[in-house]
């Protein structure tokens, strides 16, 4: 790894456990879509279409930063 790159969530890496969260789905259709769950004051993000697939953790703070970008179009296509 990276000696320079900070991990700021080193000290709950193997401590979180998503294995039993309620994951709230971003579509209202059959489609999978991106699904998010709250566990011990952290947020997970992770794709529907493949829910053993990676999973993204977000402080409040980034999970803040990444709605607040999305909903000022940051993420849209050109």
């Amino acid at each position: 790894m990276n000696e320079h790159i900070h991990d700021d969530k080193f000290h709950v890496r193997g401590r979180l456990d998503f294995t039993g969260a309620e994951w709230i789905t971003s579509t209202e259709d059959d489609e999978p879509g991106v699904e998010i769950a709250f566990v011990d004051g952290y947020i997970g993000m992770r794709n529907g279409a493949d829910p053993s697939g990676p999973l993204l953790v977000f402080t409040p703070e980034e999970w803040d930063a990444f709605v607040a970008g999305a909903k000022d179009g940051e993420f849209d296509e050109p």
